[in-house]
C-alpha cells in the first residue's frame, strides 16, 4: 500500500508526513509538494534515505499532478491557499489528477460545515463546492472538516495584539469549539490510513468552547500585558485590515500584510463565530484517534514561547 501526500511543505501536511513516518515504512510514502525549496534540504535527504519518494507537482499542472500521483493507493490532498475560484479550480485539477493517475481512495481537508447549502464564510464556499466535486469523482473518499485553528488565534492574532496593546475582531463573545492542527493532522492521518468509515466526512473541532475573547484574556494573562478586547462591526474590522496592508481578496498584494489570509477570509470567519455558526461540538477527534481533542489552556504555554514580546 502506498500512500500520497500533498503540499508537504505546509504545516498541516507537515504533521501529517511525520505521523505517517511513525506508522508505516517509509519507502509506502510519496511525498508531493509545489515549493521544494522551502523545505529545508537536511528534511528532504532525511526522507529519501529512509525510502519515501518525494516529487514537485502543482495543483495548477493536473498531468504534472497526476504524474507525481502515479503508484499511489491512497492520497491525502491538502487545501490550496488561494480563496475564491482559483482555489476551487485548483481543487477541481487535484480530484482530476487523482482520478487519472488511478488513486483508489482521496482524503481531502474540508472546513466545518462545508457540506451545508449555506456556507457560512468565504472559505467554506470553496470547501462546499470541493466536496462535491469529490462526491461526483467516483473516487472512494474521505473528508475531515476542520474548524478554525487555535494556533491562529494564539499565534498570529495574538502577536498583532500584544504589538498594539488592543486585539480587534467582530466576533463578540459568541464560544466556538475551536480546534488544534495536531488534533486535525492526527485525524486525517488515521483517515488516510484507511480508518474511519468510507465515503463519510468527519467533523474536526475542539473538545472545549471558547470565546475569541476569552482567548483574549488568555494571551494578556500568559503574557503579563493588559490587552484590549475590541469587538467592532465587519466593515470597521476590514478598515482594520485595510491599514495592515491586509488585501481584501485572496489574489491581492500581500508583500506588506502580516498575515497569509485575505481579509475577507478572517473577516467572515469572525462573522461566522459571532453568529453561532462554529459552536457546534464532534467527537470525531476521539473517535478516530482515541485521545480527546485539546483546548486551549493545553496550546497556550507552546504559544507564549513564540511570542515577541519586546515591541509590547
Amino acid at each position: 500500500m502506498k500512500y500520497a501526500i500533498t503540499g508537504v511543505d505546509g504545516q498541516l501536511s507537515g504533521k501529517i508526513t511525520a505521523l505517517m513516518f511513525d506508522e508505516v515504512d517509509a519507502d509506502q510514502l510519496i511525498l508531493i509538494t509545489p515549493f521544494p525549496e522551502r523545505i529545508p534540504k537536511e528534511n528532504i535527504a532525511a526522507w529519501e534515505s529512509a525510502g519515501a519518494v518525494v516529487r514537485k507537482a502543482d495543483y495548477s499542472n493536473p498531468d504534472e499532478l497526476a504524474k507525481a500521483l502515479q503508484g499511489a493507493d491512497a492520497g491525502f490532498m491538502v487545501s490550496a491557499m488561494t480563496v475564491g475560484e482559483v482555489r476551487q479550480q485548483q481543487h477541481r485539477n487535484a480530484v482530476d489528477a487523482f482520478k487519472n493517475a488511478g488513486v483508489g481512495r482521496i482524503v481531502y481537508s474540508s472546513g466545518f460545515k462545508a457540506d451545508e447549502e449555506v456556507p457560512a464564510s468565504v472559505v467554506i464556499v470553496d470547501h462546499h463546492a470541493t466536496e462535491l466535486y469529490i462526491k461526483q469523482s467516483g473516487l472512494s473518499w474521505n473528508v475531515f472538516r476542520d474548524n478554525l485553528y487555535l494556533e491562529n488565534y494564539l499565534y498570529a492574532f495574538a502577536q498583532i495584539a500584544l504589538d498594539e496593546g488592543t486585539w480587534r475582531t467582530c466576533a463578540g463573545d459568541t464560544p466556538a469549539y475551536l480546534v488544534a492542527k495536531d488534533d486535525c493532522a492526527a485525524a486525517g492521518a488515521q483517515l488516510l490510513l484507511g480508518h474511519g468509515e468510507r465515503n463519510r466526512g468527519y467533523n474536526i473541532t475542539g473538545s472545549e468552547a471558547v470565546s475569541v475573547r476569552q482567548l483574549c484574556e488568555l494571551v494578556s494573562k500568559h503574557a503579563g500585558i493588559d490587552i484590549v478586547y475590541d469587538s467592532m462591526t465587519e466593515e470597521e474590522l476590514y478598515s482594520y485590515y485595510d491599514s495592515l496592508h491586509v488585501p481584501r481578496q485572496a489574489t491581492g498584494d500581500f508583500s506588506q500584510s502580516p498575515y497569509l489570509w485575505c481579509s475577507d477570509d478572517i473577516v467572515t470567519n469572525e462573522a461566522a463565530i459571532r453568529d453561532a455558526f462554529l459552536d457546534n461540538k464532534s467527537d470525531d477527534v476521539e473517535l478516530l484517534t482515541g485521545r480527546v481533542a485539546r483546548t486551549a489552556a493545553d496550546l497556550i504555554e507552546g504559544a507564549a514561547r513564540s511570542w515577541n514580546l519586546n515591541k509590547a
